[in-house]
């Protein structure tokens, strides 16, 4: 698969998110050499009642396990929101060798919006392409949060 596929199915489960009620992100992780995807998350802080329950985390967790390892290079993660600084520390701490994301997170993007925590000095950067698939991305996160505010009128 390339790019294009496993950021259309990281949509998927953002799809998956918002019919949760969930803020629409959803995230994967792919090991680069076999293509396997390893690790799948989509937003569940509202269900499990966590504020860490974001989609990259819970992929990355998910793919530690199966791998057996905290180490994840040699993997790639797909995230449809720019990631948060939380989520932006735990790519570096899991070694994971790249990031694809679609949209921009203006209010609290830590890769290239509101900060670029991959150009300090920790001891690992992931390479970065960044808004691949924006606008259908960007228009998940739009339209979720147009129906709460009409939901509120």
């Amino acid at each position: 698969m390339d790019d294009f596929a496993y950021m259309e199915q990281a949509i998927a489960l953002a799809k998956e998110a918002a019919a949760e009620g969930e803020i629409p992100v959803g995230a994967l992780v792919a090991d680069r050499e076999t293509g396997e995807i390893l690790g799948r998350g989509r937003n569940r802080r509202e269900l499990d009642h966590s504020p860490t329950a974001h989609a990259e985390i819970l992929a990355i967790e998910e793919a530690a396990k199966k791998r057996g390892t905290w180490r994840l290079s040699g993997c790639t993660l797909y995230v449809t929101l720019e990631p948060c600084p939380m989520c932006a520390g735990a790519i570096i701490n899991a070694r994971i060798d790249r990031l694809v994301f679609g949209a921009y997170d203006e209010k609290a993007g830590a890769v290239r919006s509101v900060q670029e925590m991959f150009s300090l000095p920790y001891n690992h950067r992931p390479r970065v392409t960044e808004g691949l698939l924006e606008y259908p991305c960007a228009e998940l996160l739009s339209s979720f949060f147009q129906s709460l505010r009409d939901a509120e009128t």
